[in-house]
């Protein structure tokens, strides 16, 4: 089933291709990256360029910062709170990545 507006789509893509608009675009004539996930593709770019990082890498970032924070606290109480939310940290992060 075509896309309601598939007529308007293309006439507009006619109508800029006369116009030139397409022409000297940068990587004209080099060949598209490769893909390894063409169907997810565009979500994949989105995700990128928003900054987003699978659980596993956000997981892995946010247990250094604690192990840092660790290395540079001296109160027991607060190495205590560290040491507990670093094995939280440490058990979600093997499920992330047992469920990949």
């Amino acid at each position: 089933m075509d896309h309601p507006l598939i007529d308007l789509i293309n006439a507009r893509i006619a109508k800029a291709e006369a116009e030139g608009a397409f022409e000297n675009l940068p990587g004209a004539g080099k060949p598209l990256p490769e893909c390894d996930d063409p169907e997810n593709a565009v979500l994949t770019r989105i995700l990128k360029d928003n900054g987003a990082v699978p659980q596993a890498v956000a997981l892995t970032r946010e247990l250094a910062t604690l192990r840092e924070a660790l290395r540079e606290t001296s109160d027991r109480d607060q190495r205590r709170r560290l040491i507990r939310d670093m094995a939280l940290l440490e058990t979600k992060l093997e499920i992330a990545r047992k469920s990949r």
